[in-house]
């Protein structure tokens, strides 16, 4: 799909050819053999993921042993990866296509696709992913994972549970060394993240280094909810025992070899070896299109002159008149009935806010969604160990068997990063009917748990951010400055098709991408570094949300074009119920069923 394509409304897209009658048809014999082929696959990548089978709630029965082990890390564990994600590739492709439902070959096609993407990273350039090409980094690597996975996902409420945390805590220490020893061999090749990378690095390990380990949070987390659990035995001076002897050391040794690695002050890919391939391949996974850098850069620009010529009318209705959308925006951020107070009472009412704003759009779904779901949600700040490095808003889905809530996080190391009239959007996003709704259904789904898990960023970060459209449909902005927050989310997305690229192909600096972020989407400073400072370290991923989004405009849009007055918003919504698919196959898919609604 070349970029005009992408965005006319009149393109053609090629029809699948099933139908939702078709889906619901009886099953041919291959269908079985695929569906066991890829329960086997699920269950062998469950193996030697421990993280994985607790994160879905699968570490009981015959999975008990993984909740007191974490995954290996090593080279020789990727190397052992890789052949397994070919072999199962191939053992895919050797079955008869003929014998297959049209479900069957859809769950096959998108299975194969998230398959082969992932092995580019490390058979073809020896990295991780392309994406994410450094194994340690302000938002990667061991060190930034288990703490937070330990305290949100690693659940207590046994004795068995908490021996589970201490013998996770001592195997944090291995992966910590797997980590380093693995960036060590990776350095050699001259993959290591840029300089102010690794600083934000070096200071998160020492914060999670500083205290006395009896006053860890890593400790403290075991010793609350054991308390809260009724657990008897002292947890805490056992788990303080392994972070003094074990934790602790690997730590000292990986700020070692962080604060010797190489420094370099190039942000961009384009610096590493092979790197302009490497970030073409990033591009392609993140946004499962084809598109060159210069073709996104050049739709990022358009986009971004649009929705600032839009602002820049609700703007001037407000009476902010003077200087560019940029600078309007940013003193609209400064105005002080726009901030909470950045005090402790201050962040609570800001969660106790999000959580009014979720519960109210919850009750709204029923008039775009058929039978929304309405599973819990959890709201929580980012823990404080990692708020320096970490995403200012992410979503965490929930266990399969919902003895874990989906948890959405923001990042309140600073208040003023979030004017309330910015809030609505991102609990959109990220809540109802984002993020929360869409992974809500998809847990739901009767496929194959490897099928249901396939993920694609351009499809869920393009309808998290469709989502907050739907939201403005729905009534969810209440007034003309919380809409013009909604449309600064969305120029946010659009620059970042520009920021990227520029950083990745145009060799932008970390300081040049930080200035147009503030001159263009009017975030403060500080935040606006964060989020350039992610993109420095995870190619391409930045540019999924906004591509995605205009997918999904064009789906609906073809639709329309289709159906006519016969259109029905809650019937297009429906085509969730496919699961996540690449881009190009969503486009497919909700043309076939336009189709077939006609009759």
């Amino acid at each position: 799909m070349d970029r005009r394509q992408f965005l006319s409304s009149s393109g053609a897209v090629a029809a699948l050819s099933l139908t939702p009658s078709a889906l619901r048809a009886a099953a041919p014999a291959g269908d079985a053999a695929i569906n066991a082929l890829f329960e086997a696959i699920f269950q062998e990548g469950l193996d030697d993921s421990p993280e994985s089978v607790t994160q879905l709630g699968l570490d009981t029965g015959k999975r008990a042993a993984a909740k007191g082990q974490l995954g290996d890390r090593s080279l020789a564990a990727r190397a052992a990866d890789l052949a397994r994600t070919k072999q199962a590739i191939a053992r895919i492709e050797a079955i008869d296509t003929t014998t297959l439902s049209e479900t069957a070959k859809l769950n096959r096609e998108v299975v194969l696709y998230s398959l082969n993407s992932s092995v580019v990273g490390p058979d073809t350039f020896g990295i991780g992913s392309t994406i994410r090409p450094y194994r340690i980094f302000q938002q990667g690597g061991a060190y930034f994972s288990v703490p937070d996975f330990l305290n949100s996902a690693h659940t207590i409420r046994t004795t068995a549970d908490a021996e589970a945390y201490c013998a996770r805590l001592s195997a944090f220490a291995t992966a910590l060394d797997q980590d380093s020893a693995v960036q060590k061999e990776e350095a050699a090749r001259g993959f290591v993240a840029p300089d102010f990378s690794l600083d934000l690095t070096i200071g998160q390990l020492k914060a999670l280094r500083g205290k006395p380990a009896a006053a860890s949070a890593m400790v403290n987390s075991l010793l609350t909810r054991a308390k809260a659990a009724g657990l008897a035995g002292d947890w805490s001076a056992k788990a303080a025992a392994i972070v003094e002897s074990q934790v602790y050391p690997a730590l000292d040794r990986q700020i070692a070899l962080v604060q010797a690695l190489p420094r370099r002050k190039e942000a961009g890919l384009w610096a590493l070896p092979n790197g302009d391939a490497i970030y073409a391949e990033a591009l392609k996974a993140a946004t499962t299109t084809d598109f060159t850098p210069d073709e996104v850069h050049k739709i990022g620009k358009e986009q971004v002159a649009s929705l600032s010529a839009e602002l820049d009318a609700i703007l001037k209705a407000q009476g902010l008149t003077k200087g560019s959308v940029g600078a309007r925006l940013t003193a609209l951020n400064d105005m002080p009935s726009q901030l909470y107070a950045d005090t402790a009472e201050g962040r609570a009412d800001l969660l106790a806010g999000l959580n009014v704003g979720v519960a109210a759009m919850q009750k709204r779904l029923g008039e775009a969604f058929l039978n929304p779901p309405s599973e819990p949600l959890d709201i929580r700040a980012v823990p404080v160990e990692i708020q320096d490095g970490a995403s200012n808003g992410y979503y965490r889905r929930a266990s399969l068997d919902g003895t874990r809530p989906a948890i959405y996080f923001i990042n309140l190391k600073s208040v003023g990063d979030w004017p309330k009239y910015t809030l609505p959007s991102l609990s959109y996003h990220e809540g109802v009917p984002g993020h929360h709704l869409q992974l809500s259904i998809v847990q739901k789904l009767d496929s194959p748990l490897l099928r249901r898990l396939s993920g694609f960023s351009a499809y869920s970060e393009g309808w998290a951010l469709y989502a907050e459209q739907v939201a403005e449909e729905l009534g969810g902005y209440a007034n003309a400055i919380e809409r013009a927050g909604y449309l600064q989310s969305f120029l946010f997305r659009a620059a970042r098709l520009v920021a990227d690229t520029g950083i990745h192909a145009k060799r932008w600096t970390r300081e040049q991408a930080t200035d147009y972020f503030v001159e263009t989407v009017g975030f403060a400073r500080p935040r606006s570094l964060r989020e350039i400072e992610r993109y420095c370290t995870q190619a391409g991923q930045a540019c999924s949300y906004k591509l995605g989004h205009i997918s999904w405009l064009r789906a609906r849009d073809n639709a329309k074009r289709i159906l006519g007055d016969k259109f029905d918003l809650k019937q297009f919504h429906e085509v969730l119920r496919d699961g996540a698919v690449p881009l190009t196959i969503l486009e497919r898919l909700v043309e076939a069923r336009a189709k077939a609604q006609l009759g």
